[in-house]
């Protein structure tokens, strides 16, 4: 006999990021962006970690660690519950095959999210964005830290 208890979809929420080691800001980052949904055992956490090349064409120098080790990085958080691969040159194919409900956006992210409402509404894609709070951002950034690889 099959179960028929509906199942509860997650609301699904996607953050980016470069991710060069993470420090008490990203964990912070995460928490924030699980707590959008009221209950956070409803939320499904999805971290979409930029590409090397992306890195280096937006801050213009290269990340420390490699895309594959930020990626395994970032795997070893229980609160996140999904580890993708940004698109390589259009950042929208990626966000579509993940079907966020909601997007959160750190409060220093500019440049990647640009026309991000535009260019997804233009696809089809109607999902609200955010913008989180920053947590001691004059400590937790990674070029005032040390951070451990």
């Amino acid at each position: 006999m099959k179960d028929k208890t509906k199942r509860i979809r997650k609301t699904r929420i996607m953050v980016f990021g470069t991710f060069d080691g993470v420090h008490k800001g990203h964990e912070n980052f995460f928490r924030q962006a699980k707590k959008i949904v009221k209950k956070p055992l409803k939320s499904f956490l999805i971290v979409s970690v930029a590409r090397d090349r992306n890195v280096l064409r937006i801050k213009k120098q290269s990340s420390i660690l490699n895309e594959k080790k930020r990626l395994a990085l970032i795997k070893k958080y229980k609160i996140v519950d999904k580890v993708v691969l940004s698109g390589l040159d259009k950042h929208i194919p990626h966000i579509a095959k993940e079907k966020p409900d909601i997007i959160a956006l750190g409060y220093d992210q500019r440049d990647y999210v640009k026309n991000l409402k535009k260019d997804l509404k233009n696809k089809g894609i109607l999902v609200k964005i955010v913008r989180l709070k920053p947590y001691k951002e004059n400590i937790y950034k990674n070029y005032l830290l040390k951070i451990k690889r």
